[in-house]
């Protein structure tokens, strides 16, 4: 009676791990690959998965969106400049099939292309077009990456150049270049301030010539200014026209 109790646990036993090896439960954004003896029946899921024990083997595939974040790499550019560069790929599996029998390990190969394709574009620019012209070469690095892992299943979404790291001395070339650009720009408004200025007081000028009295008038308003200051002692010349009616009287008499 042992012996049948011991056999009965062991058949309950085999069939509990015959039935977890035979279903499987995917989730929404999982796809399985199942290989029946070796050859490709095709992806399943998302729910119940039925699998006929040892015959059947299913390799799990996600299809969110991975984020790889490429290595810094050494780049000489067009015109000779040493330069490290590293960069994020977004890219998702579209294909779970080709994901896995096209290519043996889908994110090692995306990380591997991603990497010499970055060396081998930013190697045929040069530095300010990479400085200046950044989102176009995101846009080449995204349509060639995507272009070389559409066989495998395999859709690059975006490719973004996070960091330029430069020498020491191209940053202190630019910074110099940077101020020297900033006097430049700080002159041109000067001579342009000095110029309208200029223009001002010519029109200004006209003005006072035609009519003499604006000049008086402009010279008692300035007095009035500088009055406002009780504490200041002022010492202004008086205007001879204003004198002219007493001369001319002292003459009469």
């Amino acid at each position: 009676m042992q012996i049948f109790s011991v056999i009965f646990f062991v058949a309950i036993l085999f069939v509990v791990i015959i039935l977890s090896n035979a279903i499987r439960v995917l989730r929404e954004y999982e796809r399985g690959v199942v290989f029946r003896l070796g050859r490709l029946i095709g992806g399943k899921g998302p729910g119940i998965i039925f699998l006929i024990p040892i015959v059947d083997r299913m390799v799990k595939v996600s299809l969110r969106t991975v984020v790889l974040d490429v290595p810094p790499q050494d780049v000489i550019t067009k015109d000779n400049v040493s330069i490290k560069v590293n960069a994020v790929v977004y890219f998702r599996v579209v294909q779970p099939e080709r994901a896995i029998v096209e290519v043996e390990n889908f994110l090692f190969a995306t990380s591997q292309l991603s990497q010499t394709t970055l060396r081998s574009i930013l190697g045929q620019s040069e530095l300010d077009e990479l400085l200046s012209q950044r989102d176009k070469i995101n846009r080449e690095l995204q349509t060639i990456i995507d272009e070389h892992t559409e066989p495998w299943g395999i859709k690059v979404s975006n490719v973004e150049v996070k960091q330029i790291d430069l020498p020491i001395e191209m940053q202190r070339a630019m910074a110099k270049q940077a101020e020297a650009e900033r006097e430049r720009r700080a002159k041109i408004v000067h001579a342009e301030g000095e110029e309208q200025a200029s223009r001002k007081l010519s029109a200004a000028a006209h003005i006072i010539a035609e009519n003499p009295i604006a000049l008086q008038l402009r010279f008692l308003q300035t007095l009035t200014e500088i009055a406002a200051d009780k504490n200041s002692t002022i010492l202004f010349p008086v205007p001879i026209d204003l004198l002219a009616p007493f001369l001319d009287r002292k003459k009469k008499d």
